[in-house]
């Protein structure tokens, strides 16, 4: 009997006995069948879209880096799958201006500002009760800004993603932001306090926690400190500059596009002629610039790494304060993207030629990965604002104070 029960017990344990799991590659070839031939036959049905663009065979452009007196700059880096290109462009010009005060090479964060920007975007969101623009872009001197308010730090205090991140890619986190602002909005909800520290909660997920003290070459810093104490930068020495008929020369105005969500005023607006001798002037003695406009031309092309006005646009001499502000006024030339200018050269025929240093992936497409060669005619009619130091610019500001004073 004792025998028997042992048995039962033992056939018993047997049959409970747990199952076990194990980690497998999942593969699933026929639904990948299915997706490859649908995309085929999508595809086959679709002619490849075409873009009419400038022919430039035949054309005299730069052929080289070396062709131009070029301002220290770090190398370029990719902005990623983010609508950052103001703190990129404007980063990289902070970055010379070390180099040119100092004569240190500091490879600044630029996500720091970026986080910020994000959090006083939803600030000012809040406080106008949903009524300004909510969207990934800004100005270029949003970063100066963010450094009057939170300083600045270096790239190895703060990269802005996760290390095992190969790009920066703000889509998932900046659709959350905006969904959650936006319900706020629908549901009249206004707590500032605790609005804010959701957003912080959003940016520190996807972006990490920016810090408020770290290490610099052994010393520890603040990023206010820092700012003040190695980068030497002070950021009311910096000024901004726009050229629209729409508005009163020799004057402080509001640039009025989107992305000036908090409505800056302080766009010094000059002649078109003293715009494009301010920029020639400022890169000629050494001063680079961080500049933003239009990039969406038949004449912009990310293969040839150049950007002309074709004349079958506009020819060269009818470009001017008119030309500009027309296309301004109907939508044509916008506010999509912003540079750092770090050269320039002076063809044969006298022609210039801007060497500009591009976060965006296009500027990735051709032979100089990072760069592009912007011709004189293009800054003309397409550039609309510039950030810059105020030394290089002194005879401009003093025109600018004559004419208040008259």
């Amino acid at each position: 009997m004792k025998k028997i029960l042992v048995c039962a017990l033992l056939i018993n344990t047997t049959l409970i006995a747990q199952d076990k799991g194990r980690f497998e590659s999942y593969s699933n070839k026929f639904y990948g069948k299915i997706v490859k031939e649908s995309n085929n036959y999508s595809n086959n049905e679709k002619e490849p879209s075409k873009s009419f663009k400038m022919d430039f065979d035949g054309k005299i452009i730069p052929k080289s880096l070396s062709e131009f007196t070029i301002v220290e700059t770090e190398e370029p880096i990719s902005q990623g799958n983010t609508g950052t290109c103001w703190c990129f462009s404007t980063t990289s010009f902070y970055e010379s201006e070390i180099h040119r005060l100092t004569g240190k090479k500091i490879n600044l964060s630029e996500l720091y500002p970026v986080y910020f920007e994000y959090v006083e975007k939803a600030r000012g969101y809040i406080q106008s009760r949903g009524n300004t623009h909510l969207g990934e872009g800004s100005e270029t001197n949003a970063v100066q800004r963010m450094m009057e308010m939170y300083g600045i730090v270096p790239f190895e205090a703060y990269e802005g993603k996760p290390s095992d991140q190969p790009f920066y890619n703000h889509e998932k986190m900046f659709s959350e932001i905006k969904t959650y602002l936006n319900n706020c909005k629908t549901t009249n909800y206004w707590d500032e306090e605790a609005i804010i520290s959701n957003i912080k909660s959003i940016l520190n997920h996807y972006m990490g926690v920016p810090p408020s003290s770290f290490k610099y070459k052994g010393k520890m810093y603040n990023p206010m400190s820092f700012m003040k104490n190695i980068t030497k930068l002070k950021p009311n020495n910096y000024v901004d500059f726009m050229s629209l008929l729409q508005k009163p020369y020799w004057s402080q105005e509001e640039y009025k596009v989107p992305d000036n969500w908090w409505r800056s005023a302080d766009y010094y607006n000059v002649p078109l002629d003293e715009f494009m001798y301010a920029i020639k002037n400022s890169i000629k003695n050494g001063y680079s610039i961080s500049i933003g406009g239009d990039v969406s031309e038949s004449g912009y092309s990310s293969l040839n790494d150049v950007a002309m006005i074709p004349s079958y646009d506009i020819p060269s001499e009818y470009i001017d304060e008119n030309a500009r502000q027309f296309r301004f006024s109907n939508g044509t030339t916008t506010d999509d993207h912003a540079i750092h200018l770090i050269g320039y050269k002076i063809d044969e025929n006298d022609n210039w030629w801007f060497l500009i240093k591009d976060s965006g992936s296009g500027s990735r497409n051709g032979n100089f990965p990072g760069y592009y060669f912007y011709h004189e005619d293009f800054v003309k009619l397409k550039m609309m604002t510039f950030t810059i130091h105020k030394d290089a610019v002194k005879e401009t500001l003093d025109k600018i104070k004559r004419f208040k004073n008259d």
